[in-house]
């Protein structure tokens, strides 16, 4: 159970990393592709979350620890993240 102290704190995290990356992420990757990658970006990357191309790099240099959803999304295409066109 997360104390009462931790829980703002986690909010805050969340409310900031969607608020900073929010216009960056419209280059990295479907909804999906995110979706996917999010947990492992938190567990295995976190000191990079507010700079997505580092979370990438990070991730990247992770693969053999990521979950089977988010290495399909890095195994769909040897380039970055697929990006969406405008």
């Amino acid at each position: 159970m997360i104390s009462k102290t931790r829980r703002p704190c986690i909010a805050v995290l969340a409310m900031m990393l969607c608020a900073t990356t929010a216009s960056a992420q419209e280059n990295r990757g479907t909804p999906e592709q995110r979706a996917a990658c999010t947990p492992d970006a938190f567990r295995l990357c976190s000191s990079f979350i507010l700079d997505p191309a580092r979370v990438e790099q990070c991730l990247r240099q992770n693969k053999p620890d990521l979950s089977n959803a988010c290495r399909s999304v890095f195994e769909q295409s040897a380039s970055p993240m697929v990006s969406r066109s405008k």
